[in-house]
């Protein structure tokens, strides 16, 4: 209702009172007003020596301003600004700056950016050796004696609120900017970045960005709206493959896009303790390279991800409703995050059936070189779901299940795992050295059907490197539970989870370059090669023996059982099994194993009773003739291998035992210590299926 319609029925003395009041009201504010801007000037010369000294003292920085003023009711201009770390390159310059403050979020305490104005600056990060002009922002600060924060006091939607609203309130709403440049210099590398010009007007926003002269063009467009802090921007490259910059010159990683969108579309602040963002992503003909990811250029055509975050007091989560799509093949997965009082990752993936083939079209071209071009047919499913306590990580969940029994491979891609059932050739590597090239069929005299190497020689290998081998689907989960959580407590890569399956696999299809896409690819072909069931798990295991190396350009069980005992693969008798599956991890110091005699060393007896008590367990010795302690005193080397007498020896008891050796004998300790309770951990699984 209009108040001025109002006016006309109060009467004479009432509407003399709430003039009197309205021009008290307004005198008040005139005369707030003029006392604000008569002191105005006074607080801006405090504010300017409070910065100054700040820089100066904490972070050893001079600023220079040759000239600074009000130009408006809230705007500062300031001219020729300078900041000059102490004994380094200047770092910025700027000819003119003006700024300005909302006045009505300031009356409520939020200091938001209302205008801002920049022309011709220039940031010049520099870096000599270890030294920078920018180190002082990384910098920490002299402690203070203030109270150690409580883990359980701790907020992390309340910091992330905090730090989302402190990066809006300083996006103005309109912006005017020209003749900006970052450059970047150290020993080895000179890059700048030019903005010639950038515009945010009511919000919306366009600019370019161009890398040192026209080397490259980068067009940024989108939308801003810091009040109810909403960010979209979409970066386009002017011409295709055109590469970040730095990146490559610093971290050796090759980065390139057609185009990325970004959207933060909502900060839903539910409760204190309670944070949502959501929001989307996608990009077009992204590009990525780098020598411990993949040989080649990894691309991805297209994705879009949308979905939310949510962040409460003690952690953090995708949320499950969020999707990530790659051409028609879509998940959604599951990751929470709780980093204190105990680190526990968590993330989990149940896709649905969907139509396999959209899996291998979703696979970035160059990513696996041995899928391109493979055909399947049939609906598979996957369900993921895994927990690790960085604290407690021998309790970790993995169950990972695939529906695969629809799969169909129609036609295989550069690696055709129906060519293992016939003659194929094998190449030997020593790294990235091609040793030789072995025939895997009877053309070959040294090649040993499976019918032809000794049962107990099976058996050993199976039990050291996968005694669930004709169980399995070419993965064991318990595995690479305990690789995960002895990983996990060495903090560094110490064990893998390698089957027979992945063994075979990596050798025959795949380049030794150990990067991680090459994991994957090895983990895709091996599911393929067990689902498809093209190949028997009889012919894998004659394969395996007939192409791994037991010694220095030793390889296949043949020239193995020849070159340390004069035998067949059939004559083997289970002391010389034990020690031939002993050495199949480490088969270039298989010799170091055995004395000047031709015996085996003391320490190699761990193996032994480790392997030769699980075999016993499985019931695996009841049809094989078992000496006293497995046959260990029976293996003998043939003596043109054996190491000379070592000089003045005279008890024939003593052992010379060198550095090597010693770290081959507590890595084989650690080793045994490892695969026994592995194995346990198998026995008490079989013995729960038997009770079920």
């Amino acid at each position: 209702m209009d108040i001025l319609k109002k006016i006309p029925s109060l009467s004479r003395k009432q509407k003399k009172i709430a003039w009197i009041v309205s021009g008290a009201l307004l005198l008040i504010l005139l005369i707030g007003l003029g006392i604000a801007l008569s002191v105005r000037g006074k607080m801006l010369d405090r504010a300017m020596l409070k910065a100054t000294t700040v820089l100066r003292e904490r972070y050893q920085v001079d600023f220079k301003v040759s000239d600074y003023r009000f130009t408006g009711l809230a705007t500062v201009t300031f001219d020729d600004i300078e900041l000059l770390p102490k004994d380094r390159d200047t770092l910025a310059r700027i000819a003119s700056m003006s700024v300005s403050v909302r006045l009505w979020p300031l009356l409520f305490g939020d200091v938001k950016i209302g205008n801002l104005s920049l022309k011709n600056s220039n940031v010049t990060l520099v870096k000599h050796d270890s030294i920078s002009n920018y180190d002082f922002l990384f910098r920490k600060k002299e402690k203070e004696s203030l109270p150690k924060e409580n883990d359980n006091e701790r907020n992390y939607a309340a910091l992330i609120d905090g730090l989302i609203k402190q990066v809006f309130f300083k996006i103005p709403r309109d912006m005017d900017l020209e003749n900006f440049e970052l450059s970047y210099r150290d020993d080895s590398l000179q890059q700048r970045i030019r903005l010639p010009e950038a515009i945010i007007d009511g919000g919306d926003f366009q600019t370019s960005l161009f890398l040192n002269d026209h080397d490259a063009q980068w067009n940024l467009a989108g939308h801003v709206n810091p009040d109810r802090q909403q960010l979209r921007v979409e970066v386009s490259s002017e011409k295709k493959d055109t590469e970040l910059p730095f990146l490559r010159g610093k971290f050796g990683l090759r980065v390139s896009f057609d185009k990325i969108m970004f959207e933060l579309d909502q900060v839903r602040r539910e409760s204190q303790d309670s944070l949502t963002l959501s929001g989307q992503w996608a990009f077009e003909n992204l590009h990525v390279q780098h020598r411990r990811l993949s040989e080649d250029a990894i691309v991805l055509p297209e994705a879009v991800g949308e979905g939310q975050i949510n962040i409460g007091k003690l952690a953090l989560e995708v949320d499950p409703s969020s999707t990530i799509r790659v051409k028609e093949f879509a998940f959604r997965p599951h990751l929470k995050f709780v980093p204190k009082p105990n680190k526990v990752v968590s993330l989990s993936v149940h896709t649905g059936e969907f139509e396999a083939q959209n899996l291998f079209d979703a696979i970035p071209q160059g990513l696996f070189p041995t899928l391109d071009g493979i055909k399947v047919s049939g609906k598979i499913a996957y369900d993921l779901d895994f927990s690790v306590n960085f604290d407690d990580p021998d309790n970790i969940r993995f169950v990972s299940n695939m529906d695969d029994s629809q799969l169909k491979v129609i036609n295989w891609g550069k690696a055709n795992i129906r060519d293992m059932n016939g003659p194929f050739v094998y190449k030997a590597f020593e790294d990235t050295l091609l040793m030789r090239e072995i025939t895997l069929g009877t053309a070959n005299p040294k090649f040993t059907p499976l019918n032809q190497v000794s049962s107990i020689l099976k058996k050993t290998v199976l039990n050291t490197e996968d005694p669930y081998f004709y169980k399995h689907n070419g993965f064991e989960e318990e595995a690479f539970k305990l690789s995960i959580a002895t990983n996990i407590k060495e903090k560094a890569f110490k064990r893998g989870a390698s089957t027979i399956s992945m063994q075979l696999v990596k050798n025959i299809y795949l380049n030794r370059n150990k990067t991680m896409m090459r994991k994957f690819e090895e983990i895709l072909l091996v599911w393929l090669m067990e689902a498809s069931k093209q190949v028997s798990k009889d012919r894998m295991l004659e394969v395996y023996l007939n192409v791994i190396e037991w010694g220095r350009n030793v390889y296949g069980i043949q020239e193995a059982a020849a070159y340390y005992f004069g035998k067949t693969p059939a004559e083997l008798n289970i002391g010389e099994s034990l020690y031939l599956s002993s050495i199949i991890p480490r088969p270039k110091t298989g010799l170091s194993s055995f004395d000047y005699t031709g015996h085996l060393k003391p320490w190699v007896q761990r193996h032994f009773n480790t392997y030769g008590y699980i075999m016993t367990k499985l019931q695996q010795l009841n049809d094989e003739s078992v000496p006293a302690s497995y046959g260990f005193y029976e293996v003998v080397l043939q003596p043109n291998l054996r190491p000379p007498r070592p000089k003045g020896l005279v008890d024939t008891t003593f052992m010379e035992i060198d550095p090597e050796q010693e770290a081959i004998m507590k890595e084989l300790e650690a080793d045994e210590a490892t695969r026994k309770n592995l194995l346990e951990k198998l026995f008490g699984k079989d013995k729960k299926e038997g009770e079920n």
